[in-house]
């Protein structure tokens, strides 16, 4: 029997080359913070509000004991928060951004009039949004994790814009949610951005209680999965899996079939056919078996090591010497 030795999920997320994300906006230009605008000085009569002070004003000589204080412009006002919303949403549509904004700032603008505004979303994470050409809008939890990089380099680096809303300090509801919607029936307990594919797919990984976590992105098609038991077959790594998770998640999906009884102590994922895939368990204190599973984690067959020779090489896990062959 042949199978491949990784899946076609995990061959997708073993070869990621997870390279280091660098958002546009990491090194923007300075900003300049914008303020409420001040009232404007009085007019040279002393009252503002008296149409006749430009008359009278200029009816006084310069040099009379009442100098004429030369008028200065009016500050502008500040945007409305309608009005910062309304320019947000803007960037949010011309870049084609899935956010329902919950809360909207105008951080500041470039020398070049470049404004730059932070939104908090109902769901997902937040963005930094730049109105230049072409408009620019940056994943927050993206600037946090390229921040990380950046000062685990240099801890003097300059990062950049970085967001400072609240509501977008919500790495772990972020994650949560994906890991949902990417179909991980487990409680997650950790999650991270661990870097990207080479295309630009932002790659989380997910940590579960007391189970297997995976990593996770999306692709154009949908959700891509690759389990850490698959990851640790192709020599990659899972910070938020214990190799105790991997074992009770492999115990849990042999629980009333006729391998059951064995008692786990390492787990191994082989690889998949058209058949199904494969885990290979050893058992404590007895004999360890190869299972093949369907889509669904269901039993399908059981080889015992002495007999599984030919099943992806054998196992692993347990020194079983080859069943002795029939006399003839």
């Amino acid at each position: 029997m042949t199978f491949t030795p990784r899946s076609r999920k995990v061959g997708v997320a073993a070869a990621l080359a997870l390279m280091t994300l660098t958002p546009s906006l990491a090194h923007a230009q300075t900003f300049t913070q914008t303020t409420p605008g001040e009232a404007a000085p009085l007019g040279p009569g002393g009252n503002e509000q008296d149409p006749l002070n430009d008359q009278r004003a200029g009816e006084r000589s310069p040099t009379g004991r009442l100098a004429r204080r030369q008028r200065q412009p009016r500050a502008p006002q500040p945007p409305s928060a309608e009005e910062i919303q309304a320019a947000a949403q803007g960037v949010l549509t011309a870049t084609n951004t899935n956010c329902q904004i919950t809360e909207s700032v105008l951080l500041g603008q470039s020398a070049n009039k470049e404004s730059l505004y932070e939104v908090a979303c109902a769901s997902g994470p937040g963005y930094l949004l730049l109105t230049s050409t072409p408009p620019q809008a940056t994943d927050c939890m993206v600037l946090a994790y390229s921040a990380e990089q950046a000062r685990a380099r240099d801890p003097e680096a300059d990062v950049g814009s970085q967001c400072s809303l609240p509501a977008n300090n919500n790495t772990m509801a972020v994650i949560t949610a994906f890991a949902k919607e990417a179909g991980l029936a487990c409680t997650v307990d950790e999650g991270s951005i661990i870097g990207a594919k080479p295309g630009g797919a932002v790659v989380y990984e997910v940590g579960c209680a007391g189970v297997e976590g995976a990593q996770i992105n999306k692709a154009a098609s949908g959700w891509e999965v690759a389990s850490c038991m698959e990851l640790v077959s192709a020599n990659a790594s899972c910070r938020f899996t214990t190799p105790a998770e991997q074992v009770a998640t492999l115990k849990g999906w042999l629980a009333g079939s006729e391998a059951a009884a064995c008692d786990i102590s390492q787990a191994r994922y082989m690889g998949k056919n058209a058949n199904g895939s494969f885990y290979e368990a050893a058992c404590n204190g007895a004999d360890g078996v190869i299972v093949r599973f369907d889509t669904a984690k269901a039993v399908q067959q059981v080889y015992p090591c002495a007999t599984a020779q030919q099943i992806g090489g054998g196992c692993k896990l347990t020194t079983t010497a080859p069943a002795a062959a029939p006399n003839s």
